[in-house]
């Protein structure tokens, strides 16, 4: 007789054994919003557990040696989500937060992306359960190599390509990519993206994912009229997404009138001085103490008197809680899962266009496949070629997924999932099940 349990089944999903069906997590919001999109998928809705289960998940001890002598283990992961469109694409994230239901989820976010704007790739994501500000530079690297060496047997230039996220940057990038080609014998510097220009980087890409945000900002507001001219923006998050979105904003004549980080909330009625609050950000490391605004309270940045509201920080900002507050007539998600499901509803029948991460943020994947074109065959192209290519290819994306939201009268989020969710099922159709 086996004593072997059922997986336990929650809300019609089963559960993989390493997950707690009472903290799901972001992967229980991910859940939800394949749900949402299975009706819209026809005959490949047959296909639909292939998005409910990761293809692979590797969890890894990092041990490293501290600089006082002392010997130090991090939690790290690589989950691969679906492989069937080319190999995986995604970021690595430092933060004393990540669990393994967040990488899961983010790898299936990665997925949804890489299908929706119609690059080679399936999804894929990294983390390492760790406060990168409590590490030295010396130790950083350490964790960095030993990482790379421990998930070294799943990626590759035509397996799996990281890219920076959170707290990793292109550093990080280069010391991955010196790990991995120490390993093999062989420089390899497609293994990454996100890397110094000097060793095989792409220009544009440190500023991909907020140009791509600004993009998909701009096509919205032309669908709805919306002038982006004296628009006021609010935006959570000033880092490589965030800063950048809102300084093209602000070039375009809006007004960046709120942000808030992990610093603090300031506000400016008037218009912050974008350039000066970039160079503020830089050497002090955040928007705390910024002469040129007024102090606002934390939970008051939501319900700003703003046109546009970007979160661009981490996921679960935008909840049952605060989402009531907002006043902005459309969102657009910079972070990776910033809205959960509860809230989208709420905004949705408040009548604010959300324009989802899985669209909105895709920018930055856009141009690490170029950055990986331009590897592969050693020819590099200039910033205007690349950036004109990242707006036709997010463009076009944007106005497939606003057609398909139109005909079938849905959120922009799910009709990002129809047109993401068929391509992936079709390609898993047809290539078939082996053996």
């Amino acid at each position: 007789m086996s004593s072997a349990q059922p997986a336990p089944v929650i809300a019609g999903h089963a559960l993989p054994s390493y997950l707690d069906p009472q903290h799901l997590g972001p992967w229980g919001i991910y859940l939800q919003q394949v749900d949402r999109v299975t009706p819209y998928l026809g005959s490949l809705a047959r296909w639909v557990e292939t998005l409910k289960r990761p293809k692979r998940a590797l969890i890894v001890d990092v041990p490293i040696e501290m600089d006082n002598g002392t010997i130090a283990h991090f939690e790290g992961y690589r989950v691969q989500h679906n492989l069937s469109r080319g190999p995986g694409k995604g970021g690595v994230r430092y933060h004393q937060d990540v669990t393994l239901s967040e990488v899961m989820a983010l790898s299936a976010w990665m997925s949804i992306k890489n299908a929706a704007v119609n690059v080679p790739y399936g999804g894929a994501k990294g983390g390492i359960r760790v406060d990168p500000r409590t590490l030295s530079a010396a130790e950083l690297e350490r964790l960095t190599r030993r990482y790379t060496s421990e998930i070294g047997i799943i990626i590759g230039p035509s397996k799996d390509i990281p890219a920076p996220d959170v707290n990793t940057n292109g550093q990080v990038m280069a010391w991955m990519m010196d790990t991995y080609s120490m390993n093999t014998g062989a420089t390899a510097t497609g293994v990454v993206t996100g890397k110094p220009v000097d060793i095989g980087g792409s220009l544009g890409r440190v500023e991909a994912t907020g140009r791509g945000v600004f993009t998909v900002g701009v096509e919205a507001a032309k669908h709805t009229g919306m002038a982006i001219e004296g628009a006021r923006v609010a935006v959570q998050g000033f880092g490589n997404v965030g800063g950048t979105a809102g300084k093209l904003f602000a070039e375009a004549g809006a007004k960046v009138v709120a942000v808030q980080d992990h610093t603090g909330s300031i506000y400016n009625a008037s218009g912050l001085d974008v350039p000066a609050l970039l160079a503020h950000v830089r050497q002090t490391g955040g928007v705390g103490g910024f002469a040129g605004a007024e102090v606002l309270d934390k939970d008051a940045f939501w319900g700003v008197d703003c046109d546009i509201l970007i979160p661009a920080a981490l996921e679960g900002q935008l909840t049952r809680d605060n989402a009531g507050q907002v006043r902005a007539k459309m969102v657009i998600e910079g972070a990776n899962g910033p809205t959960t499901p509860e809230a989208d509803d709420i905004l949705h029948d408040k009548g604010v266009l959300v324009l989802p991460d899985v669209i909105a943020n895709a920018g930055g994947v856009t141009v690490s496949y170029f950055e990986w074109v331009q590897d592969f065959s050693s020819f590099f192209w200039t910033e205007d070629e690349i950036n004109a290519r990242l707006v036709r290819i997010m463009q076009n994306a944007f106005a497939g997924v606003w057609q398909v939201a139109q005909d079938n009268q849905v959120s922009l989020r799910t009709a990002t999932f129809i047109v993401a969710c068929k391509r992936i099922l079709h390609a898993r159709e047809v290539r078939g099940l082996y053996p």
